[in-house]
């Protein structure tokens, strides 16, 4: 029986009790305790710079060339925290029900709570650290709406909120590596883990620039390596993002949480060929002030500033009039779905629908007009203004776009369409963020902690930093207090000269295949599978197909893969080739949950569970439960359920209307 340690007492008291009645080291003991973290994320580098800071000897390791090329770095919209600045309602109480209803009730009250509870101190770290928030004119903290909520409580720095908040944790990592607490390992991939009388004790790491395989003691093992959206080929995750780290793990013991849960990003840029290799988010920040619509024809071929007011659809404002264009990802992914299947698709494609800015060009310009003392403003006035205002506020975004697609947002629609983004999925872990593996953590986007089955937009930020700055330097504590005794295991141990072999053995075999086709044909192959029947919609029937084919894949590969180059020497495609194998695995994986799991919650919608308007058919009587995977041999698992509990939040039909 899995046990989430969620601890006793009232929610509004757990963390707190928690915190003062677990097990501390001193710091002296603290010196004599290693810690490995394996990614430099938000969650990672946060992890390094608060055990660095509280006198741990922490060892880093990213497979970049530095930390601050994390894919946290690509978030764009903000961070969510319940501090309430707008005075519209928001509380601790407000973001964990958001967070709970948004993520379809399949997600731990407790662990949620606790996530709301520390947001507002993620911001006072993040100020304190420099990071340039958006303000008002009177220098207050300035704050807007993301989607799944009705109040303003997302902090931004106009649209690259990510990269300033990873140069803020990078800037607390290079200080405890300056002051000598934090070892740094760049271009270092984790290969895998290595496991003494049943605990974390270790990794083994191939140096990407020279092909070296090297040993790794640590007291701990932190997970922080980010998410695997990269299985379906085309994502908005960077190209380098994978599972690999998280996958030797679970096939070592840790099981693996929900990894069905798919995020589809509904804000992103089009599909434009067969040559892409990833695809590009738009913020859903746009959301917030920008309108969503198709026209009411079915396959209109005029161009967007042709089609007048009443012949556009503004079909989230129509559905959803509650919330209109800021319902939850996987209403918004799902809604457009549903509208370019239906013909009312927009661009050469068909498969976009527009999102535009017109009116808020307007609304801000006779803002900025009124502030001005203009009290007849023309049109050239108004909209010079408003242009101004939106760029202030979304420019870079604005700039992107165009960069991209050769079309001035200011002045036509852009085109949109759901993406793969986000993956709710991850290591299973309890209320400490620990795995099935003592001794072995898993932060961020790598666990499937806090979001449940939809993640609220902003949130991916604020559980990075509250892990890593917030829970982990606690929760850690708990289990080392009882290692100080422990010595340092020399990496000649037995444990370490098996698990290097088998990682060498592994290298050879993919290396030795001497195949004619590439890593990334393979990949492709892979992702279309995945995409096609595991991604926006799913059913009985493709998923049985999947799986079928995925494993015909694995086949195939292990049969006829390519790998030029040699192991001893910087060789991208043999790093490429072990991280495709991985995703292979995971897929299937991911379809055998998906099939499994016999009813349509946030991200994973069943089409055989749907209402009678097409919205997520929640089946709680049978599924109210994380899946957590255990491995038991090549193509073979074994399902083991946590149990959710709602005393707070009770479950009941999800709506936005």
């Amino acid at each position: 029986m899995l046990n989430s340690k969620i601890p006793a007492g009232p929610i509004e008291k757990k963390w707190t009790d928690y915190k003062g009645h677990v097990k501390l080291v001193n710091p002296a003991n603290k010196r004599k305790i290693e810690i490995i973290i394996v990614g430099t994320g938000l969650a990672g580098a946060s992890a390094a710079a608060s055990l660095g800071e509280l006198g741990y000897n922490v060892k880093a390791f990213c497979f970049q060339d530095s930390p601050r090329r994390a894919h946290s770095i690509a978030a764009q919209g903000g961070i969510n925290a319940s501090k309430n600045y707008q005075n519209d309602g928001d509380s601790i109480f407000r973001l964990f029900y958001d967070t709970i209803k948004g993520g379809d009730y399949r997600s731990r009250e407790g662990n949620v709570h606790r996530l709301a509870e520390v947001s507002g101190n993620i911001i006072d770290q993040c100020v304190a650290q420099g990071v340039p928030f958006a303000r008002e004119y009177g220098g207050l903290l300035s704050n807007r709406s993301f989607g799944g909520t009705q109040v303003q409580r997302t902090f931004y720095a106009a649209g690259q909120t990510g990269q300033q908040l990873l140069i803020g944790a990078y800037q607390a990592l290079e200080r405890q590596v300056a002051l000598g607490n934090v070892t740094m390992y760049s271009r270092h991939e984790m290969l895998d883990l290595v496991m003494i009388d049943g605990k974390a004790r270790g990794i083994i790491v191939r140096n990407l620039v020279n092909g070296t395989l090297e040993r790794h003691f640590g007291h701990s093992v932190l997970l922080c390596s980010g998410g695997y959206g990269n299985v379906f080929y085309l994502s908005t995750n960077a190209m380098g993002c994978n599972v690999t780290a998280a996958w030797k793990a679970h096939k070592k013991g840790a099981y693996f949480g929900n990894p069905c849960f798919t995020q589809i990003h509904p804000t992103c840029i089009p599909v434009s060929g067969e040559y892409q290799s990833k695809l590009t988010l738009m913020s859903e920040s746009l959301r917030n002030d920008g309108r969503i619509w198709v026209p009411k024809k079915k396959n209109d071929d005029r161009k967007a500033t042709e089609i007048p007011e009443e012949e556009r659809d503004y079909y989230l404002e129509r559905k959803y009039p509650a919330f209109g264009n800021l319902v939850p990802r996987d209403v918004a992914s799902r809604a457009a779905k549903e509208r370019c299947d239906a013909g009312y698709g927009v661009g050469t494609s068909k498969q976009a629908v527009y999102l535009d800015y017109a009116d808020a060009i307007v609304r801000y310009g006779k803002i900025e007009c009124h502030k001005h003392g203009i009290k007849n403003p023309n049109p050239g006035q108004i909209r010079g203004y408003g242009v101004e205002v939106v760029k202030e506020k979304y420019g870079n975004l604005f700039d992107m776009y165009q960069k991209i697609t050769g079309e001035n947002p200011y002045e036509v629609p852009m085109r949109i369409y759901p993406a793969v983004h986000y993956t709710m999925g991850g290591l299973w872990v309890d209320y400490e963020l620990m795995t099935t593996i003592p001794g072995l953590y898993c932060l961020g986007e790598a666990n499937f902690s806090d979001h449940g089955a939809n993640r609220l937009g902003a949130s991916a930020l604020m559980q990075g930093l509250a892990d890593g700055y917030f829970v982990i330097p606690y929760t850690m504590g708990n289990y080392l207090a009882d290692e100080i005794r422990t010595p340092s295991v020399p990496t000649d141990h037995s444990a370490f000269v098996e698990a290097e072999k088998s990682v060498a053995d592994r290298i050879s075999q993919l290396k030795n295949i001497n195949g004619k086709q590439t890593v990334e044909s393979f990949h492709k192959r892979l992702g279309k599978i995945m995409w096609d029947k595991c991604g926006m919609a799913r059913n009985a029937a493709g998923l049985q197909e999947a799986i079928k084919e995925i494993r015909e894949l694995k086949k195939e590969f292990w049969n006829d893969l390519k790998i030029p180059g040699e192991i001893g020497d910087m060789n991208p495609e043999l790093d490429k080739a072990g991280r495709v194998a991985d995703f292979i695995e995971l897929g299937e994986l991911m379809c055998i949950d998906a099939l499994n799991r016999n009813e349509s919650c946030g991200g994973h919608f069943r089409e055989e569970s749907q209402t009678e308007d097409g919205e997520a058919k929640r089946d709680d009587a049978n599924f109210s439960f994380v899946s957590a995977w255990e491995f038991k041999g090549e193509g073979n698992w074994e399902l083991h359920k946590e149990e959710l509990v709602f005393e707070i939040a009770k479950p009941s039909q999800r709506s936005y209307k």
